[in-house]
């Protein structure tokens, strides 16, 4: 069960990064807070695409499209980090 944390050089990632976690069940998005977080966790039979910036300078974002939920968009990692969790994902909803 990899879990990736986004890098804290990231806007929005400073004190407490975004973390995102790929299990037997699904993909799931934890963004902790001070007093609270949130948590989204989407199975993989909702997974409708995978997308992946990956910009020449500065760091990736990686896009989870959903089949009528939303997705969720989260950067701050590297390059490898979103091509293997896109390979991990894609390899699971195959």
């Amino acid at each position: 069960m990899p879990t990736y944390t986004a890098s804290r050089l990231t806007g929005g990632n400073r004190i407490f990064p975004d973390e995102i976690t790929i299990n037997d069940l699904g993909v799931t998005l934890k963004e902790p807070g001070l007093f609270s977080g949130e948590e989204k966790t989407i199975p993989f039979t909702r997974i409708s695409s995978v997308e992946i910036d990956c910009p020449l300078i500065g760091f990736s974002t990686i896009t989870i499209q959903t089949t009528g939920e939303g997705g969720i968009v989260v950067d701050g990692f590297t390059k490898d980090e979103v091509t293997e969790m896109k390979q991990l994902i894609i390899d699971k909803i195959s």
